[in-house]
């Protein structure tokens, strides 16, 4: 029971991680970590296909380098501030109360990536 369990956390996870790419605010890497303990603790197999696929990547370079590098978290915090300021102003009518929450969603998602996310050297590449 506990492993099927884990699959279907897991494969919430990978989703969310999948969403996170591009959603603002919501982070990729925290989610696909968790996919992965969550697999390798239920299923090789599912692990395996995660690590190969191109979220795997994340994970890797995670792993590898045991955080971001500073070029990385400015690229990410850029992505997110565009999404953030398109979303914002083009794509929620004026009055929502969305025009409030994505901004701070995005500005709670950028502070994550720039203090909780641990730094990794450029050079380490």
């Amino acid at each position: 029971m506990k492993k099927y369990l884990y699959v279907g956390l897991g494969l919430l996870a990978v989703g969310l991680g999948a969403l996170g790419v591009v959603v603002p605010g919501l982070p990729t890497t925290p989610f696909l970590l968790l996919a992965s303990w969550l697999f390798y603790r239920s299923s090789p197999r599912l692990q395996q296909w995660l690590l190969a696929s191109w979220l795997g990547k994340y994970i890797r370079g995670y792993q590898r380098r045991g955080g971001m590098t500073a070029t990385q978290k400015a690229g990410a915090v850029g992505v997110m501030t565009v999404m953030v300021l398109l979303s914002t102003f083009v794509f929620i009518p004026a009055g929502s109360v969305a025009r409030i929450i994505v901004p701070v969603a995005g500005a709670v998602g950028a502070l994550t990536v720039i203090f909780l996310v641990p730094n990794a050297k450029d050079d380490e590449l």
